[in-house]
């Protein structure tokens, strides 16, 4: 994983004040989206009447996408964007984004043109009324069946992990007042729980449906490892939110479980032994009993290994 020390920054030289909006994008291999996304984006913002800057973050891309933006950039002040060089992840991409940032608002979106720009005055509303984090919902969404079934499943848990419910958490489409991003650093999976941590840390959240649009160009550069990783980065933030202050009550009521069931293991073989004085359940020389270790297997495979286990029986009575 690339440190800090490893990053390119291209970034305009700037004696301005902070502009009031940021503009956060991630991308990784979107050469034929770019362009497109760039004059939706400023098309947009420009229409707020608010002063802007657009931050893209090169996540290792290996076609022309970076000389893309490299060429945006010298026709428009107002980019600056970051390069790792190599594939770091959405995470370190955002972190290294929010860090880089200005605004007091702070946008972000995929690069894959299936989030709308055109939503922004809508997002810019909501958070206005006194909400510190604005997260996008897919409501309709535009995507395969094999992602969406997992995306539900995903939001579900994570709902109730999280002690609140928003319907699509995994969404790219979000504004951030920029004192969330002060206090939050991202790593593996973890951009996906960021209204988690903001949510405990006493900040106000609150989700609008947005427009999902299929991608254009291209194809989605997750898989099913994500949601795995997800998984694991969701016990992170459980650890770091509901159960900072009682970790006990989040290794104490599995552990508890996992005892119960130990016990009740060894109690059942405990008693097969001091009954039958075999853990199989019969004693040597009656090998035609029916046992209780035969209950907890199928008919089949019952009696194929109740077959084999009195076969040896014999053999060593006869030995």
């Amino acid at each position: 994983m690339p440190d800090e020390s490893s990053l390119t920054f291209h970034n305009q030289p700037c004696h301005e004040p902070p502009p009031d909006i940021s503009v956060v994008v991630p991308f990784f291999n979107e050469e034929d989206s770019l362009r497109l996304l760039y004059d939706k984006l400023v098309s947009s913002l420009e229409s707020l009447q608010r002063s802007f800057e657009l931050i893209f973050v090169n996540d290792g891309s290996t076609d022309t996408s970076e000389s893309i933006i490299a060429d945006l950039q010298k026709n428009d002040s107002r980019i600056n964007f970051i390069s790792f060089p190599v594939n770091s992840g959405k995470a370190k991409a955002l972190d290294s984004g929010f860090k880089a940032s200005r605004g007091q608002l702070v946008f972000t979106l995929d690069a894959d043109l299936q989030d709308d720009p055109t939503e922004f005055p809508r997002f810019i509303e909501k958070i206005e009324e006194g909400y510190d984090l604005v997260s996008g919902w897919k409501k309709e969404r535009h995507d395969p069946l094999e992602k969406r079934l997992p995306s539900k499943l995903f939001n579900t848990v994570t709902s109730w992990v999280a002690g609140f419910r928003l319907h699509d958490f995994n969404c790219g489409f979000k504004l951030y007042r920029h004192e969330i991003l002060d206090e939050i650093e991202l790593y593996g999976e973890l951009h996906r729980y960021v209204p988690v941590l903001a949510y405990w840390r006493g900040f106000r959240i609150t989700e609008i449906p947005v427009r999902h649009h299929a991608r254009p160009f291209g194809k989605s550069k997750y898989g099913w490892e994500r949601y795995v990783r997800g998984f694991f980065d969701l016990f992170t933030v459980a650890l770091l939110t509901r159960y900072i202050r009682t970790p006990m009550y989040l290794f104490g009521i599995p552990g508890l479980i996992i005892l119960f069931m130990g016990i009740m293991i060894l109690s059942f073989i405990s008693f097969l032994q001091f009954r039958y004085g075999s853990i199989l359940g019969h004693k040597l020389g009656r090998p035609n009993r029916r046992t209780p270790i035969d209950w907890f297997l199928t008919p089949g495979t019952g009696k194929q290994c109740s077959y084999h286990s009195k076969m040896a029986h014999v053999w060593a009575f006869c030995a």
